[in-house]
Order: C-alpha cells, then structure tokens, then sequence
C-alpha cells in the first residue's frame, strides 16, 4: 500500500507487505506531480518498511506490474533528490522504490529483501536495480536464492548509503545540499550516471557533451 503523506514537502509512506494495486500507481504519480509543479524545496522523502508473504502474486497481471514499474521509472527521474528511509524488512514495493531513490537511509536492523513467487525470486526490476547498485556474494545470494540483505551489508555492497537510528538529521543535510540544485540540471545529471554502466565512452560522449553544452549557455544567459 501507498500512501501520499500531508505535509508540505512531497512525501510518501509504503507498505510493502501488500501487492501493488491501481491506487498505488496513482500515489507515486501524484507524488511526481506535486514533485514537478515547482513549490517545492530539492527533496522528495518516502518511508518504507514491509515485505510480502507467500501467496502475493494472487490478483497480479502482467499490465499492472507494467504501470507500476513505469510510476517507479517516473519517481527515480523526478526532479528533486529522493530519499529513502527504510525500516524492518523491506521488499516487494517497498524494495522497488528504496532502489529507485537517489539517497538511501536504512534503521539498524533492516533487511532487504526479493519477493518470491511460487518457485523463484520475483524477476521484476528491483533485481535489475540491485546488481546496477550493489556486488557482491551477498546481491547475488538476494537474487539467486532469495536471502535477505542485511543493514551492515547492504551499505558494503553499496546498495544504501547510512545505517541510523536518527534518519532526521541526515535527511537535514541531504535537504540542505539539495536546496541549492536546479531541478532540470538534478535530472540530466542523474540520468547520465544511470546511463554510465551500460554504455561505452564512445556512446556516452555524445550526451555528455549536450549536457555541457547546455550548462554552458545557462552560464552564459546568466
């Protein structure tokens, strides 16, 4: 379940223990739509925790799993920076959406963890993302055999950023370094970086050198 939280800066809460419904979808795109509209400080925060039991899939149709991994697209290219913060046990939606977030905070004790169907891990894009994100044993272990991924390991492999019980004031910092960058710029910056392991220099030059480009007309203009 997802829930878009009230107070004024874009925030949203997911249960990942339930299978994702139509509502869900909807939540993460109004929760990009409140990103987008421009009244809003460099910081996006989404709080997750949860993890589905056996028998999750029941309901599930391939064109579901394709809006809701479209919505996640869409919130890992907002504009402002994302920040997970991760409690318990975190998989299913939950998992989906922590991979999908530029900065990463996790409570001691939790645990990432791949949904499993009746025979396998669940092949959705929160595998793709953790071997974009994480190395290891440990990720492989996660994706082959479905063995969670503890705080201390995942921030090893590289999957979370920060294991604390006081996620306030690194969220404080985060907001205050993003406070300073332009959204559009945000983007493009991320977007190359997810591009960078999947391309070779030669394929890559041509983007990076549009994104100068613009950044030196920005300068220029202002």
């Amino acid at each position: 379940m997802v829930t878009v939280g009230s107070t004024d800066d874009p925030v949203l809460v997911i249960d990942g223990s339930r299978p994702v419904s139509p509502g869900d979808i909807d939540a993460v795109h109004r929760i990009c739509d409140q990103a987008e509209d421009g009244h809003h400080a460099g910081l996006l925060t989404v709080y997750v925790s949860g993890a589905p039991e056996p028998g999750w899939t029941a309901g599930l149709n391939v064109g579901l799993v394709t809006k809701w991994e479209r919505a996640v697209r869409r919130l890992e290219r907002s504009a402002l920076v994302t920040v997970a913060v991760a409690t318990g046990d975190c998989g299913g939606t939950a998992l989906d959406v922590l991979l999908a977030t530029d900065v990463r905070i996790v409570a001691p004790g939790a645990r990432l963890m791949m949904a499993t169907d009746c025979e396998a891990t669940w092949p959705g894009m929160a595998l793709y993302r953790l071997i974009r994100h994480g190395i290891g044993s440990g990720v492989r272990r996660a994706v082959l055999l479905g063995a969670p991924i503890d705080a201390g390991e995942a921030v090893a492999v590289g999957l979370v950023d920060v294991v604390t019980d006081e996620p306030g004031s690194v969220l404080a910092q985060v907001a205050a370094a993003a406070g300073g960058v332009a959204g559009k710029e945000l983007a493009i910056r991320r977007q190359l970086m997810l591009e960078a392991a999947g391309r070779e220099f030669d394929e890559a030059l041509g983007s990076h050198l549009a994104a100068c480009d613009r950044a030196l007309r920005r300068a220029g203009a202002a």
